[in-house]
């Protein structure tokens, strides 16, 4: 079975698109969801810089499209080769697109909506979040609970990404739990937290108006790597996960339990098949960076 997965925000990176957009279809396809979203993605993806990129209203629609945008390259004549399909976080509105949840201008839609819900929620305090990498998770829960953070991402592999306000984060770094690395991620909140509550609400109205089936292909949920069954389910935990952490450990023991045999991450790939090296070993991934690593994707596809 091959999954294909849908990578989370602090995956993207300045002109990372530029391969891509070289091609007049994908630079078609780009425009046509910028104009769902209502936000240039082709200059975003081309030639803005770090610091706009990072902008959580920016980031959430561009990584989202960038992964739909090889989706529909990778899949094109081949979706029922796709044993199932998962993403991170804002990777799960991919997801939704891919497995029939939602049409992707609606997807494009709401995301952009998160975007600048989160964004806005993120003003209000000054917060962030920062992986912690080994250690303990007895000893890191504890350490948490002391400092007012939160778990806001535990991915597998020993790494449990933690959130909240600045002040709290750095205490963490300059007194970490022993055996355990700190180190900062360049977002600008505390996604996957209460501080999160103002957005839910905001991204819950506007989740409403979307069109929303049943999916098509497996798709496995966020919030505690079950199998999804019910489109409006889930559309509800993509509103709701927005202020809860993203369990992607669990989806990963899914995958194993259903007999994963190869993973593919969409672009902006990388971190995806970092994690499924540490909690999927042995399972064989590709990374799709380029246009130039979809025929290593399509042959493991076809070959499923």
């Amino acid at each position: 079975m091959i999954v294909v997965v849908a990578p989370g925000q602090g995956s993207q990176t300045p002109g990372f698109l530029e391969p891509w957009l070289a091609d007049p279809a994908h630079r078609a396809r780009l425009e046509a969801l910028g104009e769902a979203a209502g936000i240039d993605l082709v200059a975003h993806g081309m030639v803005s810089d770090a610091d706009t990129i990072r902008d959580t209203a920016v980031a959430q629609p561009l990584i989202v499209a960038a992964s739909l945008l090889s989706a529909a390259a990778l899949l094109d004549g081949r979706r029922d080769r796709v044993g199932a399909v998962a993403g991170h976080s804002v990777g799960e509105f991919a997801a939704a697109a891919i497995a029939g949840v939602l049409d992707e201008n609606d997807a494009m839609r709401l995301v952009r909506e998160r975007g600048l819900a989160m964004a806005e929620a993120a003003g209000a305090v000054p917060t962030g979040m920062s992986a912690v990498l080994g250690g303990d998770a007895d000893a890191l829960a504890e350490r948490l609970v002391e400092l007012g953070l939160e778990a806001a991402n535990v991915n597998g592999g020993g790494q449990t990404v933690v959130a909240g306000e600045l002040r709290n984060l750095d205490a963490l770094a300059s007194d970490p739990v022993p055996g355990t690395r700190v180190v900062p991620l360049q977002v600008a909140g505390a996604f996957h937290t209460s501080y999160m509550g103002s957005a839910v609400e905001r991204v819950r109205a506007g989740a409403a108006t979307v069109r929303v089936a049943d999916p098509v292909i497996r798709l496995y949920t966020n919030r505690d790597g079950a199998v999804v069954t019910s489109g409006a389910g889930f559309v509800e935990l993509l509103v709701g996960q927005i202020s809860s952490p993203v369990r992607w450990d669990l989806c990963m023991e899914s995958m194993a339990a259903d007999g994963v045999t190869g993973v593919i991450e969409l672009l902006p790939a990388g971190a995806l098949v970092g994690l499924a090296k540490r909690g999927l070993r042995g399972v064989p991934s590709v990374a799709i960076r380029t246009p130039d690593d979809l025929p290593a994707a399509i042959e493991m596809l076809e070959s499923a």
